[in-house]
């Protein structure tokens, strides 16, 4: 497994990007400030992008794996590494979701606590309601970890 840092034509990897942001123009606003890491294990498995948010914070803004390798640790392996790669530059790693019993639980699994919520944020932010698990997600909870 190796995972790389993607400088260039990150839009290459919309379909995974897609997969946990379904709104293009919400990508838009974080995709070309963030640093792109993708996951390689005998072929593409995944993506992770990350912005600086403040001195010594930083934010997990879109982390997506194939739905074939769901279940298979590709997701933790990815966030681990992360942690490890900002380890000496960020004090603070939020990561914000949807309150989905999907992902909520992913992120605790890897360390996180929930910190704060947005009311609304996916109902003011995006064009069409979005549904896990048949819920609608409204509220965006950020979780965040020390490093």
């Amino acid at each position: 497994m190796k995972i790389e840092i993607v400088k260039d034509n990150k839009k290459y990897f919309l379909d995974l990007l897609l997969l946990a942001d379904e709104q293009e123009n919400m990508i838009d606003k974080y995709l070309e400030r963030g640093i792109m890491f993708a996951m390689y294990d005998d072929g593409l498995k995944g993506i992770c992008v990350v912005t600086k948010e403040d001195n010594r914070t930083y934010e997990i803004k879109n982390i997506a794996i194939y739905k074939e390798f769901h279940g298979m640790g590709y997701g933790q392996k990815l966030i681990e590494y992360i942690f490890k790669y900002f380890k000496n530059d960020c004090d603070t790693m939020y990561v914000g979701t949807g309150d989905s019993p999907l992902t909520v639980p992913f992120y605790e699994r890897c360390g996180f606590i929930e910190s704060h919520r947005i009311k609304n944020f996916f109902i003011d932010n995006y064009d069409n309601p979005i549904y896990e698990c048949g819920k609608q997600l409204t509220d965006m909870v950020y979780f965040k970890k020390d490093l």
